[in-house]
């Protein structure tokens, strides 16, 4: 389910910056020294496949958190299906199929409702919790800025990503910046040297300031940049340690590897762990076994 491109809160204002704008080395080095024993470390992504049918949507999701070992990665997985139809004849014959007016919009908040209950219920205490995604946006980001208390309560930090966007927040917000590039990731690009991100800017709700996101983008390697982003709660409360924070991210996205998919290593494993979870249930043929009849793009081009 992409989020990548939703704004947070979706009617802000950039409140910039909360440091001089400028372009600020991450160590590495660092970083490696804080993988082993600094905090336990986790990391979440997800695998989503669709089924369009003649009688509503399917969304069959799975859900995956890895945890650092010593040794390895212990993965837990969550399994979801969902079936949205707006016929009220064929709810009627079952408790598990979803009336919905909506199927997008309410697969998105099941998606994230059962997202943030399995990280809850999942994450160890004290640990460092990478998210890939961003903050949420759109009509549903509430949902996740309401349970960030849940993950401060267990003294988990949360941290979210961002790899594609067209976001210009910054460069539409900052005179200097303004109509000389064609988005946010267009600049840092351009801005930064490897090895570095950018200042941190603030990002709040104009209705309620708790509604907020402390953000920054960072290069690792010579391709294009990512946003990190900090419920502005969590990024208080662990104003101290974010620094380190950063270098640890910029030592994973090293150990990776790879400029093709440049994410910090923990979540690039937990992505594994999705798909090949996804694919222990074939959802075309679960489907039409069922009795569901595929539109013709579905048969055409599937998910």
């Amino acid at each position: 389910m992409d989020l990548q491109n939703y704004i947070f809160p979706p009617n802000g204002e950039l409140i910039t910056p909360i440091e001089n704008i400028s372009a600020y080395d991450l160590n590495a080095k660092n970083g490696e020294k804080l993988s082993n024993g600094f905090r336990p470390i986790a990391a979440y992504d997800e695998s989503i496949n669709k089924f369009a049918g003649l009688e509503g949507t399917s969304y069959f999701t799975s859900h995956s958190i890895i945890l650092l070992g010593n040794n390895d990665f212990l993965p837990t997985n969550l399994l979801t299906l969902y079936f949205y139809t707006r016929s009220k004849n064929i709810t009627d014959k079952s408790s598990y199929i979803k009336y919905s007016n909506d199927p997008d919009m309410d697969s998105k908040k099941d998606y994230i409702k059962d997202k943030i209950n399995f990280l809850v219920e999942n994450v160890p205490p004290k640990s460092i919790l990478f998210v890939d995604g961003p903050l949420i946006g759109g009509d549903v980001y509430t949902i996740m800025i309401h349970a960030i208390n849940k993950f401060l309560e267990k003294d988990t930090i949360p941290i979210f990503f961002v790899k594609n966007s067209s976001s210009n927040l910054v460069t539409d917000n900052v005179a200097s910046l303004k109509n000389k590039y064609n988005s946010d990731m267009h600049w840092a690009y351009q801005f930064l040297k490897t090895g570095q991100r950018t200042s941190y800017f603030r990002y709040a709700d104009k209705v309620n300031a708790k509604n907020a996101k402390i953000f920054c983008y960072f290069k690792s390697f010579n391709v294009s940049p990512q946003r990190v982003e900090f419920h502005i709660a969590t990024f208080d409360k662990y104003n101290d340690i974010i620094p380190s924070i950063m270098d640890l991210i910029h030592y994973f996205v090293l150990v990776q590897g790879s400029t093709k998919n440049p994410q910090v290593r923990p979540i690039a494993v937990a992505e594994k762990y999705a798909r090949d979870t996804l694919n222990l249930i074939d959802l075309n043929k679960l489907m039409k076994n069922s009795g569901i009849i595929p539109t013709m793009n579905q048969e055409r081009f599937a998910w």
